[in-house]
């Protein structure tokens, strides 16, 4: 039994490479600051860890039965952008118009957890697209399922110490600053959603 068979080392870079860059974990330290960061440092904590694990949950049934689960529904990835990009453009509204520090805290400290910070600016379209890809590229290989299996859970390490350790982040910038991260942070998230509106649209059409 070759070490290939037990675990794919160029599968893990390359699904880990692959994840990150999708993800963005320090692109996702502006969006979190601008939804928590004014909360208290133990909510800001349970926040990153309800949101990496959600993502966790999500990313990891798409891989055991991601194809399964699409082909079942008749949903397509370009669906998955299409509604992801929209619930992120909502989201990006309340951003840019103030808004969002308008619903109770309970509420609040809840929903950015799950949505959008766990599904979809986590596990997104992208990173679920991606992860059906080298799932379908595994062939059935053990040492490549352990590989991605691994891949999935280090880049959510990742991304968790990225928005564990915001909190320095926020001892610089201040109050003011972490107005100013919001509307930047609506801004991205706007262009991230048109973005995903219009691939989806361009799926559509290719499908077509």
């Amino acid at each position: 039994m070759t070490l290939r068979n037990i675990f794919d080392v160029n599968l893990f870079l390359e699904a880990a490479i692959t994840l990150f860059v999708i993800m963005d974990p320090p692109g996702t330290v502006p969006v979190f600051l601008s939804l928590v960061g004014r909360k208290p440092p133990a909510a800001r904590a349970r926040a990153a860890r309800q949101a990496v694990l959600v993502s966790l949950v999500v990313i990891s049934v798409f891989a055991v039965a991601g194809q399964a689960i699409l082909a079942y529904l008749g949903i397509g990835i370009p669906a998955l952008q299409g509604a992801g990009g929209l619930l992120l453009l909502l989201v990006a509204l309340d951003l840019l118009t103030g808004r969002s520090g308008s619903q109770p805290e309970v509420v609040e400290d809840v929903n950015v957890a799950l949505v959008p910070l766990g599904t979809p600016l986590l596990a997104g379209p992208g990173a679920i697209a991606a992860t059906i890809v080298f799932v379908r590229g595994a062939s059935g290989r053990l040492g490549a399922y352990v590989a991605l299996g691994l891949a999935i859970v280090a880049v959510h390490v990742v991304i968790y110490l990225f928005m564990r350790y915001s909190g320095l982040v926020i001892r610089l910038i201040k109050e003011s600053g972490i107005t100013l991260v919001a509307k930047i942070a609506g801004l991205l998230l706007a262009a991230i959603a048109v973005e995903l509106v219009a691939s989806s649209v361009r799926g559509f059409i290719a499908g077509g």
